[in-house]
């Protein structure tokens, strides 16, 4: 068992609903991580609008160029079924997190609350997956942001030189100490991904056929409105669709920068609607138009000319996407090296040093897997499958089960709400085996079919399903 103390533990009750702040607010600055301070560096300035937008831009740039290449593995109302179904769980899951976090605010991240559930052991094997999770999402990033550049310049240098400079913008921008210093990038990111992607659809709505395929004679178009994918393609293109919203851990540590995180599910509910209702109608347009000839990413599925005015647009979005990615992997080391340390809240050597290390080292490392496994939705899938789904599906379950053992033996209805929850937890074990079963399959029959070259090779990463 974890020696962090709860609230619980202390005698202190907080129930899972948001509570009254006047209540609560003096109790829960004695187990915040961050505290109030006008001495040092005030971690807490995040208000639940600004909360709201940087959830957005968290979850929403990556899925939205990866869910219409998908959409063709499942078919439209697989693919319909599967966004909605998915991004209800991941809200549900998000909740569940964010409740517990609440309940026990001395948990800064997933790897705090899952040593409160399952001791160190957990916690550190909690905390390995979590840093994997967002470094494989930063070189997804990076990947989409050399794929970018690459479209802007002609290839007018080598992908990995594009690589290269992606990952410096995005160290750079990640550096930033605060959440709240790097908002306003969160309003430009979201802004920007949301515009590329509505040209897009309007873009690919005019074409009489897909720009990549043959603009001669016959050819497949490749929509369906049910399809019957091999199991290891079907594992991929739902891992993609889930991981698309699975990112809610990243959403712990910015809790624990908001000025008050009893305003986490207002920020959530907002966020998990307009992310929801963008990824269908999105990926639904761009599907039904485009057939198995959408690229992956899909700004690249509407011809060359829309493709560079796309990634002209995307691209500050791209950045900051891999940017928090980027951040909240570092955070989550920063306050593990310093925490309870006069350094974590002060400006000294020792905290600069320590931040400034956590962030170019695992830049470097997201760069180096970006080239080693250069296609975007496998890397996604990747993530979806090894990490988020014991992160977002099956730790989350067991969270719940931890603040409510009595249900077990509670009446009819608890006993029902205790093992739906626990039933979660074998769910979320199947996703993470079968998923990453899928992904090595496909990888190991993409670089047999030429589709992915060497590591480290010039070659444009992006491509049609």
């Amino acid at each position: 068992m974890s020696s962090t103390p709860s609230i619980q533990e202390k005698g202190l009750h907080v129930g899972t609903q948001p509570g009254d702040p006047e209540k609560l607010e003096g109790v829960t600055e004695d187990f915040e991580v961050f505290k109030q301070t006008e001495d040092g560096v005030n971690f807490r300035t995040v208000g639940w609008p600004m909360a709201t937008v940087i959830f957005l831009k968290t979850i929403f740039a990556l899925g939205v160029l990866s869910i219409p290449s998908a959409m063709y593995s499942l078919g439209a109302v697989g693919g319909a079924l599967s966004v909605i179904g998915w991004q209800a769980l991941n809200t549900y899951t998000a909740v569940l997190q964010g409740d517990f976090r609440n309940n026990h605010p001395r948990c800064h991240s997933i790897a705090d609350m899952a040593g409160v559930v399952g001791g160190p052991i957990m916690k550190e094997l909690t905390g390995a997956m979590f840093i994997v999770a967002y470094v494989i999402l930063t070189g997804s990033g990076i990947v989409g942001v050399s794929i970018g550049i690459n479209a802007l310049s002609h290839h007018a240098a080598c992908s990995v030189w594009w690589a290269v400079l992606a990952t410096f913008f995005v160290a750079a921008a990640a550096s930033v100490r605060k959440f709240h210093q790097i908002g306003w990038l969160t309003w430009i990111g979201f802004a920007s991904i949301f515009i590329a992607v509505f040209v897009l659809v309007i873009a690919v709505t005019t074409r009489d056929r897909p720009a990549a395929a043959p603009q001669t004679g016959d050819y497949e178009f490749g929509f369906y409105a049910i399809a019957y994918p091999t199991f290891a393609a079907g594992m991929v293109a739902s891992c993609t669709i889930f991981v698309s919203g699975a990112g809610t851990s990243a959403m712990l540590p910015v809790i624990s920068e908001m000025k008050n995180p009893r305003d986490y599910r207002k920020a959530l509910f907002i966020c998990m609607s307009i992310v929801t209702a963008a990824y269908l109608s999105f990926s639904l347009i761009v599907y039904r138009w485009c057939g198995k000839w959408v690229a992956s990413p899909s700004l690249g599925s509407a011809g060359q000319t829309i493709k560079m005015v796309c990634y002209g647009i995307a691209l500050p979005s791209l950045v900051v996407s891999a940017c928090l990615y980027l951040h909240v992997a570092a955070k989550y080391i920063f306050v593990r090296l310093l925490r309870d340390s006069p350094h974590l809240q002060s400006n000294t050597f020792t905290h600069w040093a320590t931040w400034l290390s956590c962030t170019f080292s695992l830049a470097a490392i997201s760069f180096v897997l970006a080239e080693a496994v250069p296609i975007f939705d496998y890397l996604l899938s990747l993530a979806g499958s090894i990490c988020f789904a014991p992160l977002a599906i099956s730790l989350p379950a067991w969270l719940w089960i931890y603040d409510h053992k009595s249900w077990r033996k509670g009446s009819v209805g608890q006993k029902v709400g205790f093992w739906l929850h626990a039933l979660f937890i074998p769910l979320g074990i199947f996703v993470m085996i079968g998923g990453t079963y899928g992904v090595v399959v496909q990888i190991k029959e993409a670089y047999a079919s030429g589709q992915i070259g060497s590591a480290f090779s010039c070659a444009d990463n992006s491509n049609s399903t």
